[in-house]
Formats: C-alpha cells, structure tokens, sequence
C-alpha cells in the first residue's frame, strides 16, 4: 500500500525532530566529520550519538564510510543544507515577530501606546 505523500512528509519531519540529530546535520554542512568530532562538538553520550547517527543513516539523510577504525559522516545531499538554511529564515521570522509582540505587550502594560 501507497503511504500518502503528507505522510511521508511528516515521517521526514518527525525524523528530523530531534536536537542531536539537527546539531549533526549542521555540523556536517561544513563536511565529512569522523564520529570523535562530532562526539567533541554535540557533547553527549557515544550511545546517544550512535543511536542519533543510526536514525540519519537509515533515512539516508547521511552516509557512513569507514577509513581504517574510523567512520566517517556525510550529508548525502546538498538539499539538506538548503533545508537547514529554510529552517533558519522562518525561525528568525518567527522570532522577530515575537519579539515585535512582545515589544507592543510590553509597550501596553506601561501603559503606552503603540502606533
């Protein structure tokens, strides 16, 4: 049986919702990194990582290569750089409106108004 596309879609995103995960997403947008860097860099657990790591691979969202007792991780795609970057614009959107509320919130309980 067919899984809609909506479906697939949200499985993506359900995927990608995890900090660990998105921390090595961005991490790996400069390059290939061996597991030890990324360990340096995320700050958590090996078996934390692994578990996190896993999750990308079989999305396919990273590849894995060994080099000697190393493994190495990549993106597997350009697209998902361009996804973080997305992601970035509609925060600072969100966040910037946010802030204008909270400005005129601000504003209103001092008793000023705002134009």
């Amino acid at each position: 049986m067919r899984v809609p596309l909506y479906q697939a879609k949200a499985e993506f995103f359900r995927m990608l919702g995890h900090p660990v995960r998105i921390r090595v997403l961005e991490l790996l947008q400069d390059g290939p990194m061996p597991v030890r860097d990324l360990l340096a860099e995320i700050g958590v657990e090996p078996s934390s990582l692994s578990q996190q790591l896993a999750v990308l691979r079989r999305s396919g969202i990273v590849t894995a290569t060994r080099e000697g007792s190393t493994v190495v991780y990549a993106l597997a795609g350009g697209d998902v750089a361009e996804l973080l970057g997305a992601a970035r614009r509609i925060l600072t959107q969100v966040l910037t409106g946010q802030e204008e509320l909270l400005t005129e919130l601000r504003a209103t309980t001092t008793g000023e108004r705002q134009p």
